[in-house]
């Protein structure tokens, strides 16, 4: 089977949640035997490159799919490009699979316009939030599939450091109750990784070290060895892929109180609503005592083993094989 991917970036170059999910199911697909390329909509540094058995073109023109389409399985898509893609898929006969991470109104819309042939959702309350939109609107439900995003533990289990943890300086995600733990506590250290998009909060605070954006193969090492406690006062979530990785180490979690985060860390997660900064620099100082840190960090540990990708990495593998079996059909109808 031969996958085509069409999306707008992907590592190494760009290192944010949604495209390390993506990756970790092309990385899968791969290991199954299936053949995985990848077109990107935007340029990258250099040419072509090989990640893990999946081959990455970056941009050189708007035809660039054409040249994967005709002999792809499937076409796999998310976030921008999404109805370019669902396009190009009824113009060519390839079944089309949407990667959805949010709930946002823009990304209901794109499945609106561009109905997929499978949606996958990145969590059960974002396939219960979708169907319900789809069932008020009239819109027709997809087969569908929940992944939740895949954290291989051997990628990121480390033994934890001692630093209190954000990252992506991104306002959304949390960073002025960041700021103001650092500047609160100035017997803490604290460490700041800028995220791969929108405009970073960085500031200059001596007990606080900012580091660049990092490559998800270079997070244990660069990032995890070096944490103790993960933050998490995002204002959206849909899931949460770092405090998983985080989990793996034993690394305790404080969150907001998302849908996703309630979701992905479940018992394990220590929940303050984001604007309550007491009740952030309360829990940080309990969790830094040996006894509360104990057992917040097995309890870490054990929901990270609950949440094992293996089955849902053979749930996604499976779901898009399945789709073999449509791609004549499409390409008859493509045809009329």
């Amino acid at each position: 089977m031969r996958l085509l991917a069409m999306l707008h970036a992907y590592p190494e170059h760009h290192n944010a949640g949604a495209e390390w999910m993506v990756h970790t199911l092309l990385r899968a697909a791969v290991e199954r035997g299936h053949e995985v390329d990848v077109v990107l909509s935007n340029p990258a540094p250099g040419g072509s490159y090989v990640l893990d058995g999946v081959r990455v073109h970056p941009f050189r023109s708007k035809s660039d799919p054409f040249d994967y389409a005709d002999d792809a399985t499937a076409l796999i898509t998310h976030l921008e490009n999404t109805q370019r893609a669902s396009t190009i898929g009824r113009m060519r006969g390839v079944p089309v699979v949407h990667v959805l991470h949010n709930t946002f109104d823009q990304t209901k819309g794109w499945l609106r316009k561009g109905p997929c042939n499978l949606a996958v959702y990145n969590s059960e309350w974002m396939r219960r939030d979708f169907e319900l939109w789809m069932d008020t609107y009239q819109v027709p439900r997809p087969p569908s599939v929940v992944v939740r995003p895949p954290v291989l533990a051997d990628d990121y289990r480390t033994r934890h450091g001692d630093h209190v943890t954000l990252v992506n300086l991104f306002p959304s995600k949390g960073s002025k109750t960041f700021w103001a733990l650092a500047e609160r506590m100035p017997d803490v250290r604290f460490l700041a990784v800028t995220g791969g998009y929108g405009d970073q909060d960085i500031r200059d605070l001596p007990n606080v070290e900012v580091l660049p954006n990092t490559p998800g193969h270079q997070m244990r090492e660069r990032v995890y060895a070096r944490t103790k406690i993960l933050l998490m006062p995002s204002v959206y979530e849909s899931w949460g892929r770092v405090g998983v990785e985080a989990m793996v180490s034993g690394i305790p979690v404080i969150a907001h109180p998302t849908e996703g985060l309630k979701e992905s860390l479940a018992g394990a997660g220590v929940f303050v609503d984001r604007d309550d900064i007491d009740g952030w620099e309360r829990e940080i100082r309990r969790l830094l005592t040996p006894r509360a840190y104990g057992t917040a960090s097995r309890r870490a540990k054990a929901r990270a083993a609950e949440l094992d990708p293996a089955e849902d990495l053979k749930r996604w593998c499976l779901a898009v094989e399945a789709l073999a079996e449509q791609r004549g059909r499409l390409r008859a109808l493509a045809r009329l």
